[in-house]
């Protein structure tokens, strides 16, 4: 959900040249769709993740990337011991440490858990979580996109 919906906030924000993709940290779940409660949410918002198919992460995708945002503190932790050493330090951060209401928690604080086994309503709970995180998301796009270009 947080893939589609933070592309959806770039487009809306007119915020160009930043790829948003999503991947898990382990193979559980690779070549599955979304899970159709989460694809109902995101289409009664207007955003189609139709075609999405889960995949593993790879530690060379820390190449050329700024940002690898982890919504829960087990996948934090698991991108942390992933990351090279060259990777600029603060590459890996929690989705909710853009959260004002959690910015200044601990990562083990900000953590969203997985609506998977919940039902409807964990995953609306999810999505105000990830939703209260974009807009620091994308101010720190902004902030990064002006720096790289020098403004």
């Amino acid at each position: 959900m947080a893939e589609y919906m933070l592309r959806t906030a770039l487009v809306d924000a007119g915020i160009e040249g930043v790829l948003v993709d999503s991947a898990g940290t382990t193979d559980w779940e690779v070549g599955r769709p979304i899970d159709p409660r989460a694809g109902a949410l995101l289409r009664s918002h207007g955003i189609n993740a139709d075609g999405h198919l889960a995949r593993q992460f790879e530690p060379v995708w820390f190449r050329g990337t700024d940002l690898v945002l982890a919504l829960d503190h087990e996948h934090y932790l698991d991108l942390l011991k992933l990351q090279p050493e060259s990777t600029t330090p603060g590459t890996v951060r929690m989705l909710r440490s853009f959260d004002p209401a959690v910015a200044g928690a601990a990562p083990a604080m900000q953590g969203i858990y997985d609506p998977w086994y919940g039902d409807e309503a964990d995953f609306r709970a999810s999505w105000q979580m990830i939703s209260a995180a974009i807009p620091g998301v994308l101010n720190f796009v902004r902030s990064e996109l002006l720096h790289s270009r020098g403004h």
